[in-house]
């Protein structure tokens, strides 16, 4: 059994703010624990999010219980009420992570019969100390870079073998694994999860080139799946099968972060040059098939198109960020 990094601060904290909600006295003192559980997060901006958040709905919790107890008394049908108000109110503010805690702190108003204030700051207290030590042992988060590297190069990987298949598919007319599309769809869903978690582990807001790397990346993959779905009705004449084929694997064996895909667009406007020179079809078949071809020829050239403006818009940028 692995014992990850989370679980080991979680524990820490909750400990520790147990710890010292005990040492100044505190009521329900263990009830500090479990808030600095709840509150440590994925990221660094969440848990400063999760916190602020808790001690604003803390607040309004502690004013509609006040009511409610004394509309209809420190017992089950008053904590009904303030249920009854509190709940929609917190979702209405976008407040619904301080439900379940501070529904838990009003219990302690309902055990103690009173609204004293030293009551209140017992609450306060505890909800600070909780959330002060979740927001401690978050602020070492581990180096998210070279999990990002890891995912691209992954998704490259992928899509240069997605790319070597369709260039064979053009002399043996296979079809390309629909396993190896879901696996691409997956590892690009993956790194755009980890792009989301290192953006928000950054007190200073980063340029977010991981997150525009996924998108990318999966617009890419998208006309990919159009290109082998334009292949699969299609009879491509050995004259044109070679030099598509030569293109597509040109495109795989340079697939990379790095590469701005004016090259291989070039390779592609030699195409349009070559096919625009062929004789005309003269069979509604042949016409048909030329025109399938001339669709995937265009879906190819978009592919290309989507890296070399994502390339142009990076280098652009005065403070553009590339991964190591």
């Amino acid at each position: 059994m692995k014992i990850g990094l989370r679980t080991t601060k979680t524990a820490i904290a909750a400990g520790l703010s147990m710890y010292l909600a005990q040492s100044l006295g505190l009521l329900y003192a263990p009830a500090a624990g479990i808030i600095a559980v709840l509150s440590v997060g994925n990221t660094k901006k969440t848990s400063l999010f999760t916190a602020v958040g808790r001690l604003i709905s803390l607040a309004i919790a502690t004013a509609l219980a006040f009511i409610s107890f004394h509309l209809l008394g420190y017992g089950p049908v008053g904590f009904v009420l303030f249920l009854f108000l509190f709940i929609p109110v917190a979702v209405y503010f976008g407040l619904t992570d301080g439900i379940v805690v501070n529904s838990v702190l009003v219990t302690h108003y309902m055990m103690e019969g009173t609204f004293a204030l030293p009551l209140i700051g017992n609450a306060f207290l505890l909800m600070i100390i909780g959330i002060g030590f979740a927001l401690l042992f978050n602020l070492y988060m581990p180096n998210g870079e070279e999990k990002l590297h890891e995912a691209q190069l992954a998704v490259e990987q992928t899509f240069k073998s997605l790319l070597k298949d369709l260039a064979q598919s053009f002399m043996t007319g296979t079809d390309v694994l629909p396993s190896q599309c879901v696996r691409l769809f997956d590892q690009i869903k993956e790194g755009q999860y980890q792009a989301k978690i290192h953006q928000e582990n950054q007190w200073v807001s980063s340029t977010g080139y991981y997150e525009a790397y996924f998108t990318m990346r999966l617009t890419q993959a998208r006309l990919l799946m159009d290109m082998t779905e334009i292949l699969q009705h299609i009879q491509v004449e050995e004259s044109y099968s070679i030099t598509f084929q030569s293109v597509l694997r040109y495109t795989a064996d340079t697939f990379h972060e790095n590469n701005d895909g004016q090259l291989i667009l070039a390779k592609i406007e030699a195409l349009h040059a070559d096919y625009r020179q062929k004789p005309l079809p003269k069979t509604r078949s042949e016409f048909e098939n030329r025109a399938q071809l001339f669709q995937f020829l265009q879906t190819f050239k978009s592919f290309i198109e989507v890296k070399a403006d994502f390339s142009e818009q990076i280098h652009s940028s005065p403070n553009h960020k590339r991964s190591v």
